[in-house]
């Protein structure tokens, strides 16, 4: 049994697996052709914190897959509140066959995992957000191929994207070069990076953009951060990628941002809604990514 907790759970080789096996169960549904291979199996989704994309992108993946879906939020469930994380894991993956869980602290999700008799994704959490970055990778390779080798900026904050970035990079070959205001900064040690040899720090986001085969940023203020929304909004006013960022990249090179966004603020529309903005594929591909994610949790390898 393996968990997907944090990028650096699955090896480089799982992940050529992964991309690949992603391609094919995306053709086959736009080809309406059926993909049943988690037929009988149920996802259970914990929410402790609200999504659209997540749930969205899992049910509907599941539910294509075959399987059912039970769905689960902080009001409707003990988890960590009158009951014990390890007792709520011990019992849901009994009922079972995987569990996702969108939460706060990557330790509450590390807790259950250790008390669960299935697979357990990590839907987002304070210090990582792997599916996100398996699908920005997946929308990557389909629109320029191999990312090993390129350059990814990073311009925001240090946050859990930030630090799934660091751990891709790593894993897979490129470089990210990373941009955050003062005071936000990203800890390579977050990351469980023993070296800085995949990334660079810069102060000026535009100088972090340069020669980048991909630019890509975040909200600046992510969920259970929104009482510093007023300082981050005036730390964060020079990170707002822009057409000069853009225009500093890569000629061929992408925008991505995991939504929602927020026009005016870390990204001009015109960026957004720009030609070299792919992020509505992206929005896509968190579902067939997460598909062959979940396929691969509980069959293995398919041939």
């Amino acid at each position: 049994m393996q968990h997907y907790l944090q990028f650096s759970d699955l090896s480089a080789d799982e992940y050529a697996y992964l991309f690949g096996r992603a391609a094919l169960i995306k053709k086959k549904f736009k080809a309406y052709e059926k993909h049943h291979t988690l037929a009988d199996r149920t996802l259970a989704m914990i929410f402790e914190k609200a999504s659209t994309r997540t749930r969205v992108s899992f049910e509907a993946g599941m539910y294509q897959l075959g399987g059912s879906v039970v769905h689960l939020t902080t009001g409707d469930s003990q988890l960590g509140r009158a009951e014990p994380i390890e007792d709520s894991a011990k019992v849901i993956s009994r009922m079972t066959d995987m569990v996702m869980i969108r939460t706060f602290e990557q330790t509450k999700i590390e807790r259950f995992a250790a008390h669960s008799r299935v697979p357990v994704i990590n839907g987002l959490t304070n210090e990582f957000h792997p599916c996100q970055v398996l699908a920005d990778i997946f929308t990557f390779i389909e629109h320029r191929g191999s990312i090993a080798g390129k350059t990814v900026a990073w311009v925001g904050d240090g946050n859990n994207m930030a630090n799934t970035w660091l751990q891709a990079a790593d894993l897979l070959g490129f470089r990210v070069h990373v941009s955050t205001p003062s005071g936000y900064e990203i800890d390579q040690s977050v990351a469980g990076l023993r070296s800085a040899d995949s990334y660079q720090v810069f102060a000026d986001p535009l100088e972090a953009c340069r020669g980048a085969h991909l630019v890509t940023t975040d909200v600046w203020t992510s969920m259970g951060y929104e009482a510093e929304n007023e300082a981050r909004r005036a730390a964060f006013a020079s990170w707002c990628v822009d057409s000069h960022m853009m225009a500093a990249a890569a000629p061929d090179a992408l925008f991505m941002h995991c939504l929602p966004a927020h026009r005016g603020e870390e990204v001009q529309a015109e960026v957004i809604d720009g030609p070299q903005s792919v992020v509505w594929d992206e929005a896509e591909n968190r579902m067939h990514a997460q598909k062959a994610l979940m396929e691969y949790l509980l069959l293995g390898r398919q041939a």
